[in-house]
């Protein structure tokens, strides 16, 4: 990234008209051009990442539980009816809409889910 040297404005690479002309850097606010100096410019090439839908979901594991770190909530068990639950939240649907409620029970470590 190059600047201005008079009025310090970001410099800004250009094409000449003619293919064969050299690149420039040019300033879009006064008008300064400075010859690129050898420089090869090289364009980007995107690199596309593909992820399995496994990574994306956040598991939390038996062990992970175990260190009872995750808040917990007052909610009765749809399995065993204890009253108290582990809870964390996942946006498992477009950002736009609400976030997932997970719950794990702490007597039976049953997981189930809370849509809001």
């Amino acid at each position: 990234m190059e600047f201005c040297p008079k009025c310090g404005t970001r410099l800004v690479p250009k094409k000449g008209k003619t293919e064969t002309s050299p690149l420039t850097f040019s300033c879009p606010k006064c008008g300064y051009k400075k010859p690129l100096a050898d420089k090869k410019i090289e364009p980007k090439v995107a690199k596309v990442i593909q992820h399995k839908p496994q990574e994306l979901v956040a598991v939390i594991s038996k062990e992970e539980q175990k260190l009872r770190t995750l808040p917990t909530v007052r909610v009765e068990c749809p399995k065993c009816g204890n009253n108290t639950a582990y809870v964390w939240q996942v946006q498992t649907r477009g950002a736009d809409e609400s976030s997932t409620q997970f719950l794990r029970c702490t007597k039976c470590s049953y997981t189930f889910r809370e849509y809001s």
